[in-house]
């Protein structure tokens, strides 16, 4: 029927061209974001799950930054009881020496005078050792020095190795790592402090005696690098499994938010040729109209 007043192909053209516009729009919106899902409306629930996602992306990133300090932090604990190791080591030489007979006073005080310099190299260490600008080891004992208002009895601040520690490795509240060698690195304080007698290898009962003393201290010391050891084994076990995990989750992440480009640049030369179509076709429609008049003439 051909009517003034309504033209039936021409909205038909028109709504086509519409939609082919709409698809055209969202189609280059895409190549060009690089994102499939630019808003909730493109994708409600694909868009919830990505961003659920996401969060544990970025969660887990800041876990592998956590481990890489942890790590780092127990190496430098556990280099500086390596260290003590070796000054124990050469304090047992000592020792060993002094208990021999062969040796007069005059060398029993040369091993003395070595031995208490160690003594004092092993008290650094523990007092010392640290980790940025945090002690490690340090017991945490009260001071002589007087503060601005007259007080002496300062405490010093005791080492982080010195109370239970909680390392967060993972994306989730229950995914962390405690550490607490408190009780053994107090034993090893205590262990260490009992080596510094002034006559600790003066004589060959008291040199032998300190053999036994060394030998004990040695057994703690390793028993505490046994425990940071492993625990830095274990963190780089976990830090190996979290890059698993992350690069799976990206890669889901971008199934889901990501722009297929090739399927997205089909979808834009299609949507482009159905627009200029139906334009051409609009344009025959409104053509149409003109045919009334040659029944009016």
């Amino acid at each position: 029927m051909l009517s003034i007043f309504t033209n039936s192909s021409a909205m038909t053209s028109t709504n086509a061209m519409n939609r082919a516009n709409a698809t055209l729009q969202t189609a280059m919106q895409r190549l060009g974001t690089g994102k499939r899902i630019n808003s909730a409306a493109d994708d409600a629930a694909g868009l919830q799950i990505a961003t659920r996602l996401q969060g544990q992306s970025n969660g887990m990133t800041v876990a592998q930054q956590n481990i890489g300090k942890a790590t780092s932090m127990l190496q430098t604990a556990e280099g500086g009881f390596d260290e003590i190791t070796n000054i124990l080591f050469r304090m047992k030489d000592l020792a060993t020496q002094s208990a021999d007979d062969t040796n007069g006073d005059d060398d029993r005080k040369s091993i003395q005078a070595e031995f208490t310099e160690l003594n004092k190299e092993l008290s650094n260490i523990m007092n010392n050792t640290s980790y940025g600008s945090e002690k490690l080891f340090a017991s945490g004992s009260t001071t002589g020095d007087a503060t601005a208002d007259g007080d002496t009895s300062a405490a010093s601040t005791a080492g982080k190795l010195t109370k239970a520690m909680q390392f967060q490795i993972g994306a989730g509240k229950d995914e962390v790592l405690k550490l607490d060698i408190s009780k053994q690195l107090s034993a090893v304080t205590t262990a260490l402090n009992g080596l510094s007698a002034e006559d600790a290898v003066t004589t060959g009962t008291s040199a032998n005696t300190m053999i036994g003393q060394v030998s004990d201290v040695l057994n703690q010391v390793t028993e505490i690098r046994s425990s940071l050891g492993a625990n830095i084994n274990r963190l780089g076990h976990t830090s190996n499994n979290l890059a698993n995990m992350k690069d799976n989750t990206d890669n889901s992440i971008g199934v889901i938010r990501d722009t297929d480009y090739a399927s997205e640049s089909s979808q834009m030369t299609r949507q482009q040729m159905l627009a200029q179509s139906s334009q051409l076709m609009l344009k025959q429609a409104n053509s149409m109209s003109g045919m009334v008049m040659s029944f009016l003439n």
